[in-house]
């Protein structure tokens, strides 16, 4: 009985590693970090292959199913938990508040960000955009000084896969 359990409890979790190695990997492509997605691929592959040999070793056995799939639900929640927690990568956030952007434009620059304002033009007139470049483990922060500043300040956030120059590139020389 010990072993059935044993091999269950190795499917699930082999299948949490798995998965959860792949979505990170994932990520990494995405992002254009080809040297960590290939670390991480091998081990993930690796990990893969014995939990589809313990599968296959008992195809009639409906648990080793149900555990393989409960592991693999559960490896894309812990994957993605994961990779935001690692926050690896750079976003680029665009800032549209009516509270005087040029203030929280030089408030967000003594702060270390890069800002670029753009001048646009909305519905009811002249807006502008503030376009702020940053690293993703610095999101959180500028979530609270925009929201300090204007908690109705209408914000977009992209992935950017590269940058070069700017402010941004001259914070990672200082650190």
């Amino acid at each position: 009985m010990w072993s059935l359990i044993g091999g269950y409890l190795f499917i699930f979790l082999a299948r949490v590693c798995d998965v959860s190695l792949a979505t990170i990997r994932t990520l990494m492509v995405v992002r254009g970090q080809k040297l960590y997605a290939a670390i991480i691929g091998f081990f993930e592959v690796i990990i893969y292959i014995l939990a589809l040999g313990k599968i296959f070793s008992d195809l009639t056995n409906p648990l080793n199913l149900l555990f393989y799939a409960l592991g693999y639900a559960t490896g894309n929640y812990v994957g993605t938990y994961f990779e935001e927690k690692l926050a690896v990568g750079i976003f680029t956030a665009q800032v549209i508040t009516l509270k005087d952007p040029l203030k929280l434009t030089e408030i967000l620059r003594e702060k270390g960000y890069g800002v670029t304002v753009i001048e646009g033009e909305g519905r009811e007139g002249k807006r502008y955009i503030l376009q702020i470049i940053l690293k993703r483990k610095r999101f959180r922060d500028l979530q609270k000084e925009i929201d300090q500043w204007d908690e109705k300040a209408f914000c977009t956030i992209f992935d950017a896969r590269l940058t070069r120059g700017g402010v941004l590139a001259q914070n990672r020389k200082e650190k």
